[in-house]
């Protein structure tokens, strides 16, 4: 991992920006941790670091004022990393049926959304490895974001994370399911009901396929960025139990 700049935010955050084999990502510290932090990894969609930074960071001062670090990475064919020409025709493909009023078939889903969790997920394993290591850092880890499926994937196959808060606002490939069926940790599911680019019955059946104990999920009225300040208390709320 390769440090490339640093600052300190007016909240008591210490930001740093970093590349880890020529994939940007951003960490962020609580300035004044007297011990190591627990880590959460923020998941967000494919629409860039830059375009997403405000909400990043808005979520990462969240987490500082509750003692964790957080950290993200750029997702793959976002940013300045080089497109994914198949994902790239999938998402053509999705806006094409989008405006024609029409379904957005399983093909499309798969194609869209698959590509992008085999090879995002590895790279969020090879980040966690690295921030591990660095001093102030310290288990448990949880994820907290979308797109959801890679939060799916990153349950079932990384034992070092031991909660997760799902964001339920992406395109889930049927797939899904059957790895939610083998998620096993406890979950905290944030869902816009009024939400217009998901699926709200998809997303209540895959909470139903999850295999995990303790689930929880929070509903409530609007669209995909109006999420009331109190779920993201609960969703906070739901890490301190469970990370520290």
């Amino acid at each position: 991992m390769h440090v490339t700049s640093e600052q300190r935010l007016d909240v008591g955050v210490l930001e740093r920006e970093f590349t880890l084999g020529g994939i940007p990502g951003i960490l962020w510290m609580p300035a004044s941790a007297s011990a190591p932090a627990p880590l959460i990894l923020l998941g967000h969609p494919p629409l860039g670091l830059r375009r997403m930074y405000p909400r990043l960071v808005d979520r990462a001062r969240q987490a500082a004022a509750d003692g964790f670090a957080s950290a993200t990475i750029e997702l793959p064919g976002s940013g300045d990393r080089p497109r994914m020409p198949a994902v790239e025709q999938a998402r053509a493909d999705m806006r094409r049926a989008m405006e024609a009023g029409e379904p957005v078939g399983a093909e499309i889903v798969d194609a869209l959304v698959l590509p992008l969790v085999d090879q995002a997920v590895p790279e969020w394993q090879a980040a966690l490895d690295a921030l591990l290591a660095m001093p102030g850092i310290g288990g448990p880890v949880g994820y907290s974001g979308g797109v959801m499926s890679i939060g799916v994937r990153l349950a079932v196959v990384e034992p070092r994370i031991s909660a997760a808060v799902l964001f339920a606002g992406s395109l889930v490939p049927r797939a899904m399911f059957e790895e939610a069926r083998r998620v096993t940790i406890p979950l905290h599911v944030l869902l816009q009901w009024d939400d217009e680019g998901n699926d709200r019955q998809t997303a209540l059946d895959l909470f139903d396929a999850f295999g995990s104990e303790e689930k929880t999920l929070n509903a409530n009225m609007g669209g995909h960025t109006g999420v009331p300040q109190f779920a993201g208390d609960a969703a906070g709320q739901f890490f301190t139990r469970h990370l520290k």
